[in-house]
């Protein structure tokens, strides 16, 4: 999607929901972005959105990812135009995806495993 908004998330809520199993319920774990919590959410009867604390990127490995992305293949860089920056975003997401291995080693939270 080329914007984050209430749109978009509509779109992305409708998928999750046709992935559920039948009979089935999901729990999406989300920040506080504004498209996550607006009143404008079509929130489909087989999910649950379960927002973290704000200011609390600790709690959300997501965060680790958006930072290797940007620290192993996005940083330091002028792109030349919008389509240059697509182009690089999703090469460096392409590459990451290949890599579930990286995903998952990025993502652990070493506090979380100690119980």
């Amino acid at each position: 999607m080329p914007r984050c908004n209430t749109a978009a998330m509509n779109l992305h809520l409708i998928e999750i929901s046709n992935a559920v199993a039948p009979g089935a319920h999901a729990v999406v774990l989300l920040d506080q972005a504004g498209w996550h919590t607006t009143r404008g959410l079509s929130i489909p009867g087989n999910i649950t959105l379960l927002p973290l604390p704000p200011r609390c990127p600790e709690l959300n490995p997501v965060e680790t990812v958006w930072q290797f992305l940007r620290g192993n293949w996005l940083s330091n860089r002028v792109f030349s135009s919008y389509q240059d920056i697509l182009d690089h975003c999703c090469y460096a997401w392409n590459t990451l995806v290949d890599q579930p291995w990286r995903i998952f080693s990025i993502g652990l939270r070493d506090w979380a495993h100690r119980f």
